[in-house]
């Protein structure tokens, strides 16, 4: 019996694994309310065991905030590498970015937040802004207002069903200041 794992290196074997599961967990988030959701039949569904599920997660919640984490992660960086030095006279570009790219990956911020689980976007936004010890309070404090901002905005345009782009939402977040 053929095995697609077989051939694979150990990250390659990793990283099949942990898209497999992925997959099935959001299939099964179509259908059935996340607390339903049984491990196994997220395994069984993937193809997987679940030696290999807890080798990589520690919960189903874990498996969309890694997904989340790095997915986001993925945008930085390229965002990063194509505006090496920020963008003069675009201040907003990386949010227009950041939000064409949530758009982009509608099917997945819409599954969490149809579970219930748009706290996993909110933990994702504040893991950008920098709330550590080191920095001075009035700073933490206004980055965390900052990162609760954006992620009121991204929620509430979560629940209206994210139909609007990045660019169409900064054109409105503008007349709404103009028009203040």
């Amino acid at each position: 019996m053929y095995h697609p794992m077989k051939n694979m290196n150990n990250q390659e074997k990793n990283t099949y694994v942990r898209q497999h599961i992925l997959s099935a967990l959001l299939e099964r988030m179509k259908t059935q309310d996340f607390a339903n959701i049984s491990i196994q039949a997220v395994v069984d569904a993937a193809g997987v065991g679940r030696a290999s599920f807890y080798r990589n997660f520690e919960s189903k919640e874990d498996v969309l905030k890694q997904e989340s984490v790095r997915l986001t992660s993925g945008w930085k960086a390229q965002f990063d590498q194509e505006h090496p030095n920020g963008t003069p006279g675009q201040e907003n570009l990386w949010l227009i970015s950041l939000l064409d790219f949530y758009k982009e990956h509608s099917d997945f911020y819409l599954a969490l937040y149809q579970a219930g689980l748009s706290d996993i976007v909110l933990e994702t936004i504040l893991g950008y802004f920098d709330r550590s010890p080191e920095i001075p309070n009035a700073l933490a404090y206004l980055n965390s207002a900052i990162g609760y901002m954006f992620y009121g905005w991204v929620h509430e345009w979560m629940c209206r069903g994210m139909q609007e782009s990045g660019t169409e939402l900064a054109r409105m977040f503008a007349e709404a200041q103009k028009n203040k």
